[in-house]
């Protein structure tokens, strides 16, 4: 499912417009997205969690040369799903 479809599928579900259903969606993403970015976590019961997850540098390979690089350290955005994603599975 790719986002127009969630949009479509939001919109028929909650009776809503094409419309109001991106923005709807547009806000969630923008607000874990900056919750995420200040340090904080967004939990949703049921559903899961997004985190922020700190990566620590290594060193990798190039595949065309075999040479040695260098993997610098960054932050990477995780989610974990809640039981009740899990039991839909």
């Amino acid at each position: 499912m790719n986002k127009a479809q969630l949009i479509d599928a939001m919109a028929a579900d909650a009776g809503i417009s094409k419309a109001q259903a991106k923005a709807a969606l547009d806000s969630f993403t923008g607000k874990v997205g900056s919750t995420l970015s200040g340090g904080g976590r967004v939990s949703l019961v049921g559903f899961g969690s997004f985190s922020v997850s700190e990566r620590a540098a290594r060193d990798g390979r190039n595949p065309q040369t075999g040479a040695v690089i260098k993997i610098a350290a960054k932050k990477v955005a995780k989610f974990k799903a809640g039981a009740d994603l899990n039991g839909k599975l």
